[in-house]
This record gives structure tokens, sequence and C-alpha cells, in this order.
């Protein structure tokens, strides 16, 4: 897993800040595990593995245990958040590696998960399914999703904003959109708001990757979805991609939950309460680099 020396620095005061608060239980705050890889670099781990742990009321945890694995549903083409190396198969990103902080604080290290990539719009189904143990990727906690699912977090604010080719400067905001042909993702937020609330064409694809690919090639004039994601995209591209505008909504991550499992919600946001280094480590190695502004919000 790569990190920096930064990273690493903090990371060793994280797990100082964590030992503090360490107990037997299998609360977030467990670390008198045995250290094994998860967040480990040469410097020093940024978490460990917690062990004997515990957690009365979860079914979700119950599972994880028998099986002894956990399953995590996330993204795999969004550079900076949820990202698979086509030809490594290495998984980075910010939330690829919240969820690995999660999975640790379970007593799981990274020889125990077994990643799944989930398309946002079978997110919900994957976690009623029970695919999945939890869902870590770019997933906003609204309202409707609530009925059906439940949130851990939030563990991040972002807003949702426009790409575009970076000698466009025909499009600075969502009211420029008339004439103009958007691309987003089939059941994702941001998909929806733009059709409901903007003017102009609007075409949906299965992966951002994909929208990428026809605004690089002419056939779609914008991108839209959460800030955070395109600047992993802009980053990649300065030469050919670019940001336009402010972001237009707020946008709250959480973590996919299956419903009604508030032994497991409690612990996550737990954890992310008494986590703050860490947050802070993951955010300046994958975050703030590509220019994303934020700073951790309390959980709900």
């Amino acid at each position: 897993m790569r990190r920096t020396r930064t990273l690493a620095g903090i990371g060793i005061a994280a797990v100082a800040l964590l030992a503090l608060t360490a107990c037997n239980s299998g609360t977030p705050g467990d670390t008198t595990g045995d250290g094994a890889d998860p967040g480990t670099s040469e410097e020093g781990p940024l978490w460990e593995v917690a062990t004997d742990v515990s957690l009365e009321g979860s079914p979700t945890f119950d599972a994880m245990t028998e099986r002894g694995k956990v399953v995590i549903g996330v993204k795999s083409d969004q550079p900076g958040l949820g990202y698979e190396d086509p030809a490594t198969g290495d998984r980075t990103g910010f939330d690829v590696d919240t969820a690995r902080w999660i999975a640790a604080s379970l007593g799981f290290d990274d020889d125990d998960i077994e990643w799944k990539t989930i398309p946002s719009a079978n997110r919900e189904q994957e976690l009623i399914n029970g695919g999945v143990d939890f869902y870590v990727g770019t997933y906003s906690m609204t309202d409707a999703r609530d009925e059906v699912i439940d949130f851990a977090g939030p563990y991040l604010i972002t807003g949702q904003g426009l790409l575009v080719a970076a000698d466009d400067d025909s499009i600075k905001g969502p009211d420029d959109l008339a004439g103009k042909v958007t691309c987003s993702v089939t059941g994702s937020t941001p998909l929806q708001r733009i059709r409901e609330e903007y003017s102009g064409e609007v075409t949906e694809r299965q992966t951002y990757s994909e929208c990428v690919e026809q605004l690089l090639s002419g056939q779609v004039d914008a991108i839209t979805t959460d800030e955070a994601i395109l600047a992993g995209y802009q980053a990649q591209d300065p030469d050919n991609l670019k940001l336009a505008g402010d972001p237009f909504s707020e946008e709250r991550y959480g973590v996919g939950l299956v419903d009604g499992d508030t032994a497991l919600q409690d612990h996550i946001n737990t954890l992310f309460t008494d986590g703050g280094d860490v947050w802070t480590a993951l955010y300046e190695e994958y975050l703030e680099p590509a220019g994303v502004v934020a700073e951790q919000p309390a959980v709900d």
C-alpha cells in the first residue's frame, strides 16, 4: 500500500491516539491487536487490526465473523477515492482506505477483505440482498436511500460540480448547460438533479470513466457529479480537463449499511469521531493534492 512520509508521521500519532482509548470489547478504539498489514508503511502503521472484537446485536458483524472475511462494496474508477489499477489490481483512494480502516477496527486485515465493485444503481439492492457487508463509495446520504438502508457518517462533504474540456470557456456553471450535452452515471444523485433542475440534454453511462472518454472525444460537453470525484479526473489529465465553476449542491458521503444494524452504525460513527488524525492523514494523501477543500464532518 502506498504511503507518504508525511502520512506515516501522522499515522504513528494516530495509532498512539487510538491506543489511549483502546479496550478489549472491539470498540473502535481497540488497537490492542497484532499490527498486521492494513495501513502499514515503512515508517509505521496508520492503524492496527483490532483483536477480541465483539459487536453485540450486529447481524452483519456476526455474518463476517462466521465466514471469516468482510465483503466491502466500492467503486473502481474514481481516482483519489475508489480506484482499481487495471494492471496490478491494487485498490487505492480515500474511500478504499476508509473501508480498510473500518475493517481493521472490526478485526479484519487486508487479506480478510473481499472487494466488490458495485455500480451506483445497484448499491441499495446489494446491501438488501447481503451481497456486501457495507459500502464505501461516494455514497450520498439521501432520505430516499435512508428508507431502505442505513448510513454511518457522514465522513466527507462535497458538492456537485462540472468537468469540461480545458479549452471550453462556455460553461461556468449549471445555468450554462442549455444546448449542451452532459454525462453522468445511472442511479446517481447528480444525474437526477441535473435532469430535474437544469436545462440541456443529459446522457447516462454506467461509470464516470465512460463519461470522461466521451468528454475527451467531444461526444459530450460536460460531466457532472460530485466535485471530489471530478477533481480526481482533472488531476489525472490537467492538460485536457478542468473544473467549471463552483459546487452547486451539498453531498454528504456515508457508509452504506444493512437497514437496522444500529450496532455496526454506532461502531463506525464512534470510529470516525475518535479517529480525526486518521481522517486527516487520508485527506492529505488523496484529496488535498487534487485541490479538494474539506474538513472532517461530525457524524449524525
